[in-house]
């Protein structure tokens, strides 16, 4: 499998750039590569398509931050575009081309069935719903066909007239050749008919906002940041074609106790002094709320990891669980009571007959350091 350009090496731009420096460098890259100032050439057909991934990207502010910390793993899960021809490519970035290549944004300049427009919700949802997922009840505002006109925006019995100006076209072509300008007629607005008498429900419009309660699945394993596509639930057509698409994009709550980082769960354990240096076995809590028990290793150092092997989030693929990883603090104890005071001299007093190797090296590196400190003064002394 070849491996993925960095987006910023495709547009030839440095992790600095601005959103007017990727947009000009997209532009002029897409004008270059263009299949139809390359017919044929199927290595400039994937450097078209690679230069539309990577400004799809870059545009993106968060898609960009989430590029920027994790590169191209950090794209799993998302919602992109399909960038499997040119035209596909000129419906999301076509307004950047001014009508060359006689191709035009999306809705605009073209007399056949156009999708609707797509629709973005953002929703909230804790770190369980993550982990487990969740159907959430939404209600949206969107448009759809109106019904007394059944979408064509005139009263009944009446009909839209062809435009004199386009001949119907919905747009007026300059030029000839591979460089052409295609402008949206003005006569009509790029439908190619006009409406002489318009609904009066929808008011020529064809389309009626109506808040619509839609049910959103939210798969297991869902992360912050992530865009889930449901199709055909975005807004509806203006002339006939299919409905848009209804972009959600998770937000997941912070936790109180766990953080997450990718699909392993952290949280900080503690523990006292005897189970660090005896051992033993301990309860944790999970994020479903189970108790979990852990054998604590004898000896275990604060600050040190133990790992609890597939306790964490699942992959939003669903082919691995994470692990939850735990912090372990070394808790000191306040308000000690006298037998525990009394315990506690007694291990000390141990200590000093039973020197660790980490604590015997520090000591050894101090005596070092002030022993010499001793021998360079008593040394100036004698010199003086």
């Amino acid at each position: 499998m070849a491996t993925k350009r960095c987006y910023y090496e495709v547009l030839s731009l440095t992790k600095s750039a601005d959103a007017d420096s990727i947009k000009v460098s997209y532009r002029k890259l897409a004008m270059q590569y263009h299949p139809d100032r390359n017919v044929g050439n199927a290595e400039a057909e994937v450097l078209f398509k690679e230069a539309a991934e990577a400004y799809e990207i870059l545009r993106d502010p968060e898609k960009r931050q989430r590029y920027d910390r994790y590169g191209h793993a950090g794209m799993d899960g998302m919602a992109m575009p399909d960038f499997g021809n040119a035209d596909s490519v000129m419906d999301l970035f076509g307004d950047l081309f001014g009508g060359v290549f006689g191709g035009a944004g999306k809705g605009k300049g073209r007399r056949g069935p156009q999708a609707g427009n797509d629709f973005h919700l953002g929703i909230e949802i804790d770190l369980i719903d993550a982990m487990k997922g969740v159907e959430k009840k939404v209600k949206i505002p969107r448009d759809v066909t109106c019904k007394a006109c059944s979408g064509n925006g005139c009263k009944p019995g009446s009909t839209p007239v062809r435009c004199k100006r386009c001949d119907g076209k919905g747009v007026v072509i300059q030029g000839n050749g591979f460089f052409r300008i295609q402008q949206t007629c003005s006569g009509c607005g790029g439908k190619g008919a006009t409406i002489t008498n318009p609904c009066t429900s929808c008011r020529g419009a064809g389309l009626i906002q109506e808040h619509e309660e839609l049910v959103l699945n939210i798969p297991p394993g869902v992360d912050d940041g992530v865009n889930i596509r449901h199709t055909g639930s975005g807004e509806a057509s203006r002339n006939g074609g299919p409905p848009g698409d209804l972009y959600v994009q998770i937000k997941v709550k912070k936790h109180s106790f766990f953080l997450r980082n990718g699909a392993d769960l952290h949280c900080e354990v503690p523990v006292t002094f005897s189970q660090a240096a005896l051992g033993g076995e301990i309860e944790i809590p999970s994020l479903d709320g189970k108790k979990i028990k852990f054998k604590l290793p004898a000896g275990i150092q604060s600050g040190e990891e133990a790992k609890v092997t597939g306790k964490g989030m699942p992959s939003l693929r669903g082919t691995r669980m994470g692990d939850l990883v735990l912090h372990v603090r070394l808790e000191t104890p306040k308000n000690l009571t006298k037998r525990q005071e009394e315990l506690f001299r007694e291990l000390s007093e141990l200590d000093h007959k039973h020197i660790s190797p980490h604590r015997k090296s520090f000591l050894e590196k101090l005596k070092g350091l002030f022993g010499q400190s001793e021998s360079d003064s008593s040394k100036d002394n004698k010199e003086s």
